[in-house]
């Protein structure tokens, strides 16, 4: 398994396979050749010895960029990382760690940032053989990620600390060492290349996102399977109402419900159906609708984020000069993953919700108090209940934006920043957190079913019981350690187990959801995003990819039956000719 780096094709779902290790990086030969080029201007600037000030090649940093500097330019970078590793708190995993060095050498690619392409190879060597920094994820406020990408590159110049394998933490030279890898010297313009950038925001923006189109899709089925025990209606899953409220991610989330539950479904034919349902069960298209086309557009910005330059300043190859600008700030994942965090955390509202049905007599039909047998003996679900609420409570603080927070800084010549690497972080704590309420509703609606036997509900649903069953725990029939079962539970979710029980039920319009990643191109919600955009550009989209022909033709048929006439003709204009 490998990723080849060009600066322009690095993929979120690339960024998550090399950050578990074992997957191998390399450059591309027409990357390499463009950065030569960036390099050479570069060294012509620095060899000068000229007045003409570049910043950061032969000035100083900050309020420092008036300063003029004819002297050791190589030791205004060394000095640079030492002076700009001043991160504190808890240290990026060692998977966030490779996320990082994988972001910032794909950005290092595209030849805006005049870096040796030496340089660029041992740091290539250093991540495949799983080298890493130490990174604290405190200090940076998104105006170029400085502090946790110097203390990235502290490492590779074989200072502070490193991890490996086999050497677990230690002195970074001795890591290097160890590795047959040697520290890299710095020479002009190269510690601002490695450091300047928006890299630490962007690559924990990925596992967000990943995390974040994962859980979407395991929560979709988990509440069928909630809805199933308390006996919910399925009428607002009928298509004419959604085709009424033309979002592509509304319609997406009701079209995979109606896969799992159609309306002959023995359960709720066990009981009178109910004229309506509460908000938390009737409204989940609407409200899951938008979690999945936020994903998705926050997306589309990491995705673009990963493939920039984000460096200050910028080497123009074709110019053959070093201009300044703003492209290190970090506005762009910063508002994206303040909006994520609102979605996915609006999801957890409503699971939590759910959980509250599931475990109150008066708000469910025919199930126990707390799902437990001989109440007051047993407490059932009653405290895994209270730690989803608490879940939700702290997503309420997490969910208040960071990019809103702006400081000034370093004399005010840093005037306006975005937060962008504090938004990540709290982005990714608070899906952890929705992780663990969506757990809770699989737990939950996997004993209602159980306390509902001998009635059964559909092949899919049973299914996932089953797996749950055999895979994460049993069912209660007196008290236990929730937390044990809780924690298998989350791991369950996390892995994507709920759609390798719920896959083989699906039609063929569904049959390439993923596991993790986004649907492609080819399923009906990926081709309604697309047609957000003119249809002209519709067009070539679609007229990339010829094997969407057939599903074209096929999408416009079925959105005629479902009188979507307006979206119809625009797949039709797309359509390329047969």
């Amino acid at each position: 398994d490998e990723v080849v780096l060009t600066g322009s094709t690095l993929t979120i779902d690339d960024v998550m396979r090399v950050s578990r290790g074992g997957v191998k990086v390399s450059v591309s030969p027409q990357a390499l050749e463009i950065m030569q080029r960036a390099r050479e201007i570069v060294e012509n600037v620095a060899q000068r010895k000229s007045t003409e000030s570049v910043f950061g090649l032969n000035t100083g940093f900050g309020q420092f960029a008036s300063v003029h500097i004819a002297g050791d330019l190589d030791l205004l970078q060394l000095n640079l990382i030492r002076s700009h590793s001043a991160g504190c708190g808890e240290p990026l995993a060692v998977e966030q760690v490779r996320m990082l060095l994988l972001v910032r050498l794909n950005t290092l690619c595209r030849g805006s940032s005049g870096i040796r392409t030496s340089v660029l190879l041992q740091m290539v060597d250093a991540l495949n053989k799983s080298c890493l920094s130490y990174v604290p994820s405190q200090g940076t406020f998104g105006s170029g990620d400085l502090i946790p990408m110097a203390h990235l590159a502290l490492g590779l110049i074989g200072e502070g600390r490193m991890w490996s394998p086999e050497t677990d933490w230690a002195d970074a030279a001795d890591v290097l060492r160890s590795h047959d890898l040697v520290p890299i010297r710095l020479a002009a313009k190269e510690g601002l290349s490695i450091i300047n950038g928006t890299q630490f925001a962007t690559a924990l923006g990925c596992e967000a996102v990943f995390r974040a189109r994962n859980l979407f899709y395991q929560a979709v089925f988990i509440f069928a399977l909630t809805l199933e025990c308390l006996k919910g209606s399925v009428l607002f899953l009928n298509a004419e109402i959604h085709a009424l409220k033309a979002h592509p991610g509304q319609s997406a989330t009701a079209e995979l419900l109606r896969q799992v539950l159609p309306e002959s479904r023995t359960i709720t034919h066990k009981s009178a159906l109910r004229v309506q349902d509460a908000y938390t069960l009737r409204c989940v298209p609407q409200v899951y609708g938008i979690v999945l086309d936020t994903i998705e557009f926050v997306s589309d910005i990491v995705q673009t984020e990963l493939n920039s330059s984000s460096d200050n300043p910028l080497v123009l190859v074709e110019a053959g000069k070093c201009i300044s600008g703003g492209n290190q700030h970090g506005e762009y994942p910063a508002k994206a993953l303040d909006y994520l965090a609102i979605a996915v955390g609006e999801l957890g509202n409503m699971v939590e919700r759910r959980i509250d049905r599931l475990c109150s007599p008066g708000l469910s039909v025919d199930l126990l108090a707390f799902l437990t047998q001989n109440g007051g003996v047993n407490s059932g679900f009653m405290m895994a209940h209270v730690t989803a609420a608490a879940l939700v409570a702290e997503n309420r603080c997490l969910a208040c934006p960071a990019s809103t927070e702006t400081l000034t800084a370093s004399a005010s010549y840093e005037d306006h920043v975005s937060m962008g690497g504090y938004a990540a972080r709290k982005c990714i704590e608070l899906v952890a957190n929705v992780e663990q309420i969506v757990a809770i509703e699989l737990l939950a609606a996997c004993q209602a079913l159980d306390l509902s036997r001998p009635l059964t509900t559909t092949p899919s649903l049973e299914a996932l019981h089953a797996l749950v069953r055999a895979e994460v725990c049993p069912g209660w029939m007196h008290d236990r350690v929730m937390a044990d079962d809780m924690q298998k539970a989350v791991a369950f979710v996390k892995s994507g187990r709920v759609m390798d029980a719920i896959r083989p039920f699906l039609n063929s319009d569904f049959s390439n959801l993923p596991t993790h990643g986004r649907l492609s191109p080819s399923s009906p919600h990926e081709l309604r995003r697309l047609l957000r955009c003119s249809e002209d550009e519709c067009g070539r989209l679609l007229r990339e990819n010829t094997a969407l022909t057939r599903e074209c033709e096929e999408l416009r048929r079925q959105l005629l039956e479902r009188n979507l006439s307006a979206t119809a003709t625009a797949v039709a204009c797309a359509t390329p000719a047969v």
